[in-house]
């Protein structure tokens, strides 16, 4: 990126911030790859991450074989940050992606994210352990807790145990960094960020619909920026549905999640369509301009009034069974 571009790119990407009330300092630290696949700072982490990352809800529900060679694939092009989590398929896509980690010093060229689904101490640990055996690591980069969808989680996550058992998988090297997500209502997001530990990262939706209902991107994103928290984006489709439902690009859906401060974006893919698309956008990525920004929020008001759009937010349906099953709703 020249010295001109990179002007044009941080007066573009302040412009559509400031119309948000966000803090451009994370996309004006953004840096061009050697692979073609700009990184972003992971918070205060002190690493790196590429902008688009590979989820692995969608890699573990693909054939292995096709599997594998999307992960390849994926590592070649510069998109290096791995979602992940331990009920995924029930193990299935933590099996797979180390499959395909396994060979070809690929493991080292990643940075490793999985989700650890229990609340109390044992449980946490045998999370740890499973994962690390399934992903065929030493170690995990991120270890986050998966999908803070319910009032209680926050309480029982520090009561239980859970982040005892995450701290001492740290002090082991087992676990690099620790965080958490949620997808369902910014009040138990905020709840985390109240308790008294100093997290890595936080997971959300992040999507143009989000902006106009419960809204993560206006509510939490910048609590994180100013604490300098890496935001990891996720559902920046909507779970299709801005496609699928209401018609929109989802390339430019893509665009508009990555023009907000987040780090990474992790995104859904189950073909080499769906990569080759991911990485075209981050490859030719320019912020939104603030015309464009109002634009698309006028466009989708009506749609993402209520969250109707959003049913990870308004129902149970998205919610792992797991989950569904600590709170009895199973």
């Amino acid at each position: 990126m020249t010295i001109a571009n990179r002007r044009e790119f941080l007066k573009a990407a302040a412009a559509g911030l400031a119309l948000a009330g966000l803090d451009p300092a994370v996309l004006s630290a953004q840096q061009d790859s050697p692979e073609g696949i700009p990184t972003r700072p992971l918070g205060k982490t002190g690493q790196r991450v590429s902008i688009v990352g590979l989820g692995g809800w969608h890699i573990g529900s693909v054939p292995d074989d096709l599997a594998v060679k999307l992960m390849h694939e994926a590592i070649d092009q510069g998109m290096t940050f791995f979602d992940n989590a331990w009920d995924y398929h029930d193990g299935h896509s933590e099996e797979v992606m180390g499959k395909a980690l396994a060979t070809g010093s690929r493991r080292d060229k990643v940075f490793l994210m999985t989700k650890a689904c229990a609340r109390d101490y044992q449980g946490v640990k045998k999370n740890v352990e499973d994962s690390l055996r399934r992903l065929q690591t030493d170690r995990i980069d991120l270890l986050q807790f998966h999908e803070v969808n319910y009032a209680d989680d926050p309480d029982w996550i520090f009561d239980r145990g859970a982040l005892k058992a995450a701290l001492e998988a740290r002090k082991e090297g087992k676990v690099r960094y620790i965080g958490f997500t949620g997808h369902k209502d910014i009040a138990h997001h905020l709840k985390m960020l109240s308790k008294p530990f100093e997290w890595d990262t936080a997971q959300m939706p992040i999507n143009i619909l989000d902006a106009h209902y419960r809204s993560f991107q206006k509510e939490v994103v910048p609590e994180c920026n100013r604490r300098n928290i890496g935001v990891i984006g996720m559902k920046g489709l909507a779970s299709g549905l801005l496609a699928s439902r209401l018609g929109l690009d989802a390339s430019l859906c893509r665009r508009y999640a990555l023009s907000l401060p987040i780090s990474t974006l992790v995104c859904g893919i189950a073909s080499r369509e769906n990569l080759q698309q991911d990485l075209a956008v981050a490859r030719g990525f320019k912020p939104m301009s603030e015309n464009d920004v109002l634009a698309l929020l006028a466009k989708t008001k009506e749609a993402g009034r209520e969250g109707r759009n959003e049913p990870f937010k308004t129902t149970n349906g998205f919610d792992s069974g797991v989950h569904r099953k600590q709170h009895g709703l199973l």
